[in-house]
């Protein structure tokens, strides 16, 4: 199955709760639950003593506000990229969240995430 057949809809049902998963786990710190989504190829990709000292040091990572905005989504071969406005609750600036999705052995799985 491709996930760019799916409709706006379907999408928005499975991404809402794993970016707010990400939102939750980044502030708690919990790289473990922050990466259970991920793909295998996202994990293999990553250098994960890195990630997780960047993890750890972040104050960006550990103030996301869970209040918000979806944007919009981008399909694009396997996959889709969907948007979000996100609040830093210390500084109160705004980033754009990246969150994209796809299959992996017939589960939508995380392929990337983002703050920019």
């Amino acid at each position: 199955m491709n996930i760019i057949e799916k409709t706006d809809e379907e999408i928005l049902e499975l991404a809402h709760p794993m970016w707010a998963d990400l939102v939750k786990y980044s502030n708690e710190g919990n790289y473990g639950a922050f990466t259970r989504q991920f793909s295998s190829t996202l994990m293999q990709g990553a250098n994960e003593v890195e990630m997780g000292k960047q993890f750890a040091r972040s104050e960006l990572t550990k103030n996301l506000s869970d209040d918000y905005t979806y944007l919009g989504m981008i399909r694009r071969g396997e996959h889709i990229t969907v948007l979000y406005k996100v609040i830093n609750k210390k500084d109160k600036g705004e980033w754009l969240g990246r969150l994209v999705l796809g299959f992996e052995k017939d589960k939508v799985k995380i392929f990337g995430c983002t703050l920019f």
